[in-house]
């Protein structure tokens, strides 16, 4: 089967401790009211811990889409990351940099995660970077957001791939450090312990995906992040294929961190970039 791909839009978010800049047009409105802003601005302030539009930067400058943004934590950051945004993509040939982890030691503190379980398991803490470029859509038609040259080796990769009647899906990439505090703190709603989500969910701040060189592979028709994924043909060109385009897989059996075999997860530490992704591995 062979098909077109979608092109990479040159665009990026930028990412900040607690508020990430969306570019126009890959947010759904939510109102009329929204959906009239959306459609002029050419970014939509975002609160990462629960995803609420806080503004949208238009030409005619900020407007509000939440009463009160103006004393939302982290505005002042956001808004000077916004005023200091000038080179496309395309211009940037280094990775971006690591958000501060001061903000991740709270999230932490509150499921009282110490450095234990960084010791027990052998993960280092991983910063979110600054800014991530758009790498097309997932299989549930969400962004899908990655570092740089991550975007680019997945973008090839894919197309390879699908030169030999093989489809590769993206099931998810980048996950906020807010992203995955809301996972624990919906388990723990529904009456798992901490200690019973960590058998199956990386701490916030552990996982691979912050770094934006991570992405969950899975195969049409297939079900996502399951083993059954190694015995689908997309598993099977990986497995032969993949460590060219700098792509390697993270948690195979009996791997130094405890973590269940994962077929599905694949992390990208090749190109000029391998420096700043390989921190995360």
């Amino acid at each position: 089967m062979r098909g077109q791909l979608p092109v990479l839009i040159r665009t990026s978010l930028i990412n900040t401790p607690d508020i990430e800049l969306w570019p126009h047009g890959l947010l759904q409105a939510r109102s009329n009211h929204d959906a009239r802003l959306l459609a002029r601005a050419h970014r939509v302030f975002r609160r990462k811990r629960d995803g609420r539009y806080l503004a949208a930067a238009t030409a005619a400058g900020l407007t509000p889409l939440l009463h009160g943004w103006q004393r939302e934590p982290g505005i002042d950051a956001a808004i000077a990351a916004l005023a200091a945004h000038r080179a496309p993509p395309a211009a940037i040939g280094s990775p971006a940099l690591g958000l501060p982890l001061d903000r991740l030691q709270r999230l932490l503190d509150t499921l009282g995660i110490d450095d234990g379980y960084g010791r027990e398991t052998r993960l280092p803490l991983v910063a979110e970077p600054t800014e991530l470029a758009f790498a097309g859509f997932d299989r549930y038609h969400r962004a899908l957001w990655l570092q740089h040259g991550a975007a680019r080796a997945w973008s090839r990769m894919q197309a390879a791939a699908l030169n030999d009647d093989v489809v590769l899906e993206a099931i998810s990439g980048y996950r906020s450090h807010d992203y995955q505090f809301g996972i624990f703190q919906r388990k723990l709603a529904r009456g798992q312990t901490v200690a019973g989500i960590l058998a199956v969910n990386a701490a916030p701040g552990y996982s691979e995906h912050h770094s934006g060189c991570a992405l969950d592979i899975g195969a049409p028709g297939e079900p996502p992040a399951e083993e059954c994924f190694e015995h689908t043909g997309a598993f099977a060109w990986l497995t032969a294929h993949a460590g060219d385009h700098g792509f390697r897989m993270s948690y195979p059996r009996d791997n130094p961190h405890g973590i269940v075999y994962e077929p599905w997860h694949w992390y990208w530490i090749g190109g000029a970039e391998r420096s700043r992704c390989d921190t995360a591995a």
